[in-house]
C-alpha cells in the first residue's frame, strides 16, 4: 500500500512541475525542427567537404555533430528542470556544454557494438535474437542515462554506473510512467522510440504527417521534462524519506 501511495504522490508532484515548466518554456517544442534543419545542412557540408581520402574523417564529424545536438537539447532541459527558463544564450552554449560526456558515451556504445559483432561472428549467435536482447537490456538498464548525464556531475563511466543503480533502486517509480509515455508516443507518431538519446520524434511528410509530428513533439517535450523532474525527485530522496516528509 505504501508503494502505491508513494507512486501516486511522486507522480502528482512531478505532473504539476512538468505542466508549469512546459507552459513557461513551450518554445522547446520546436527545437526538433531546428535540429532537423541543422542536421540536414551539416550532413551536406560533411559529405561535400570530406570526399576521397578525407572521407575517413566523415564518420568522426558525424559523431561530433550528433553529440553536439544531443548536448544542446540536454542543456536546454537542464535549464528547464533547474531554473524553469531557457534563453537564446542557453541554446548557443548548449552545443558544447555536455559534448565531451556525450561523445565519450557514444564512443563506448560504438566499442560495445564492435565487440558484439565480433562475438556474433565467433560464437555463431543468432544476430537478430541477440540484438533484440541487447537493445532491450540497454534500453531498460540505461533508460535514465540522459537525465544522469545532464543532472549529475559525474564522468561518463560513473554516469553509466549511476544510471544502472538508479533503475535498480527506482524501477517501479521510473519504468511505470515511462512505459505509458512510450506507448502514447507510439500511438501518436507511429515510431517505436528505443533510442535513449532521441531529441525529437523524427520527420513526417505531408499535411497529416506534419500535424502528427507537432502533436508528437508536444508530447515528447512533455515526456522529457517529466522525466527530468521525476529523476531529480527520485535521485535526491528515498521512499522512506518521502513518506516521512509528507507527514510534515
Amino acid at each position: 500500500m505504501e508503494v502505491i501511495k508513494d507512486i501516486l504522490e511522486v507522480n502528482s508532484q512531478v505532473l504539476k512541475k512538468t505542466l508549469t515548466s512546459l507552459k513557461d518554456n513551450w518554445v522547446i517544442i520546436f527545437t526538433g525542427i531546428v535540429y532537423i534543419l541543422i542536421n540536414v545542412v551539416a550532413m551536406l557540408l560533411v559529405f561535400t567537404l570530406f570526399t576521397g581520402i578525407l572521407s575517413i574523417f566523415a564518420g568522426i564529424a558525424v559523431a561530433i555533430l550528433s553529440a553536439s545536438l544531443i548536448s544542446n537539447y540536454f542543456y536546454l532541459l537542464f535549464n528547464v528542470i533547474n531554473y524553469n527558463r531557457i534563453t537564446l544564450q542557453d541554446f548557443k552554449d548548449g552545443f558544447k556544454y555536455f559534448l565531451r560526456k556525450i561523445y565519450t558515451v557514444l564512443f563506448f556504445a560504438w566499442i560495445g557494438s564492435y565487440l558484439l559483432n565480433i562475438i556474433q561472428g565467433t560464437l555463431g549467435f543468432n544476430p537478430i535474437v541477440l540484438n533484440i536482447i541487447i537493445n532491450i537490456s540497454v534500453f531498460v538498464l540505461l533508460n535514465a542515462l540522459p537525465e544522469t548525464l545532464y543532472l549529475k556531475v559525474l564522468d561518463p563511466m560513473d554516469s553509466i554506473m549511476y544510471a544502472v543503480d538508479f533503475i535498480r533502486e527506482n524501477a517501479i517509480n521510473w519504468l511505470i510512467p515511462n512505459l505509458f509515455f512510450y506507448l502514447a508516443l507510439y500511438l501518436i507518431t507511429g515510431n517505436i522510440m528505443l533510442n535513449i538519446f532521441a531529441i525529437h520524434t523524427g520527420t513526417m511528410l505531408g499535411l497529416a504527417g506534419i500535424i502528427r509530428y507537432l502533436f508528437g513533439q508536444i508530447l515528447f517535450s512533455f515526456v522529457m521534462i517529466y522525466r527530468g523532474h521525476l529523476f531529480k525527485l527520485l535521485s535526491t530522496s528515498t521512499r522512506r524519506k518521502r513518506m516521512f516528509m509528507k507527514k510534515f
